[in-house]
C-alpha cells in the first residue's frame, strides 16, 4: 500500500530545502519513518484503504481553517514522498512562515488516493504540531513589536521532536535558546544549591571551560549584583516582578544581557518588554502549544 521511500531516493531539492532550514534531513527522514511504524506497524498495510475498491487517482488540497502562520509543510511533503514515492506529485506549496487565513491552501498533493489516505494523518500531525508551534510565536512576536525584546524559546521540548518544534519557533520570527546541555552552559537554582551559591556556581564552570557561554538564573537583585560583579555577561531574571526587572535593567546598565523567565503570559508581554529587558524565554511555545487546524480535502471532479 505504501513505499516506504528510502532517504537516498527522495528529491535532492527537498533535502537540500531542509538543509537550508537547519535540519538534518537523514534525521527528519527517521522521524517520519517512525512515525509511519506507529500506524502500520511491522510493515503491514492500512487494513481500512486494502479494502476499498479501486480507487484510481485523485488531488487533495491542504488547507487552513483558522488565522496564523505554518511550518512544517516541507516535512509534509516528504511523509507524503515516504509513503508514496514517485507516485506522488506535490504541485503547490507555500513557504513554511507564510502567514495564512481560513481557506488557504497551503499543500497540493496528487496521487493514489489509498497511498493519500494512508498518508494523511502523519502528514497533518508534523505541519499541524509545528504549525501551532510557529503561530503561537507570532503572537508573542507582534505582542513584542516595537520593544527590544526578543521571545525565546527553550529546551521544555517533546522528545525527539527538539529540532522541529525549534525551527517551527523560526518560522513564527523567534529565537532560538540552546539546543542541548552542551552547546551553552544554564547555571540554575539547584546547581546554585549544589555549588555552594550563585557565584560558587558560575565560577565553577568557567573554571572547567573558559570559552563556553554560560547564563546564570537570579532570583533576586542581590544574586544579580553578585554575578555582574564576577563577570557574567548574560543572566536570567527568573519569575520577578515588573518591577524588579526594570531594577534589574538600570543596575545591569548594559553590562550582560538579560532575560525574563518564569510563568510569562501574552497579556504581560509588552509590560515585560518595557522594562528593557532584552528576552523573554516562553516554555508554553513548545511544551504546550494548541495544534493548528489543518484539513485535506479531495477535489471533486
Amino acid at each position: 500500500m505504501i513505499r516506504r521511500t528510502p532517504l537516498a531516493e527522495l528529491p535532492e531539492a527537498l533535502l537540500d530545502e531542509l538543509r537550508e532550514a537547519g535540519l538534518d534531513p537523514a534525521a527528519v527522514h527517521a522521524h517520519v519513518v517512525l512515525a509511519f511504524e506507529e500506524d502500520l506497524p511491522g510493515g503491514q498495510d492500512d487494513v481500512t484503504s486494502a479494502a476499498m475498491p479501486e480507487m484510481g487517482r485523485a488531488e487533495a488540497d491542504v488547507a487552513s481553517r483558522e488565522n496564523g502562520v505554518v511550518a512544517g509543510l516541507a516535512i509534509a511533503e516528504l511523509a507524503f514522498r515516504y509513503a508514496l514515492g514517485d507516485a506522488v506529485t506535490i504541485t503547490h506549496r507555500v513557504p513554511d512562515g507564510t502567514e495564512v487565513k481560513p481557506g488557504d491552501v497551503v499543500l497540493t498533493v496528487e496521487g493514489p488516493v489509498a497511498g493519500v489516505l494512508t498518508a494523511e494523518r502523519t502528514a497533518l500531525n508534523f505541519a499541524s504540531h509545528l504549525s501551532g508551534v510557529a503561530t503561537a510565536t507570532a503572537a508573542w512576536v507582534e505582542a513584542l513589536e516595537g520593544t527590544r525584546a526578543r521571545v525565546l524559546d527553550t529546551r521544555k521540548t517533546l522528545p525527539g521532536w527538539r529540532a522541529l518544534q525549534k525551527y517551527a519557533v523560526r518560522c513564527g520570527g523567534g529565537v532560538n535558546h540552546r539546543f542541548s546541555l552542551v552547546d551553552r552552559a544554564m547555571v540554575k537554582d539547584n546547581h546554585v544549591v549544589a555549588a555552594g551559591g550563585v557565584v560558587e556556581a558560575y565560577r565553577a564552570v568557567v573554571d572547567l571551560d573558559p570559552t563556553i557561554r554560560v547564563e546564570v538564573e537570579v532570583t533576586d537583585l542581590d544574586q544579580l549584583d553578585a554575578v555582574l560583579a564576577a563577570g557574567c555577561t548574560e543572566v536570567l531574571l527568573d519569575n520577578m516582578s515588573t518591577a524588579t526587572m526594570a531594577e534589574a535593567v538600570r543596575r545591569t546598565a548594559g553590562r550582560a544581557s538579560l532575560e525574563a523567565s518564569g510563568g510569562l503570559t501574552l497579556d504581560r508581554a509588552r509590560e515585560v518588554a518595557a522594562t528593557g529587558v532584552d528576552f523573554i524565554s516562553v516554555g508554553a511555545l513548545t511544551h504546550s502549544v494548541r495544534v493548528f487546524d489543518l484539513g485535506l480535502d479531495f477535489r471533486e471532479h
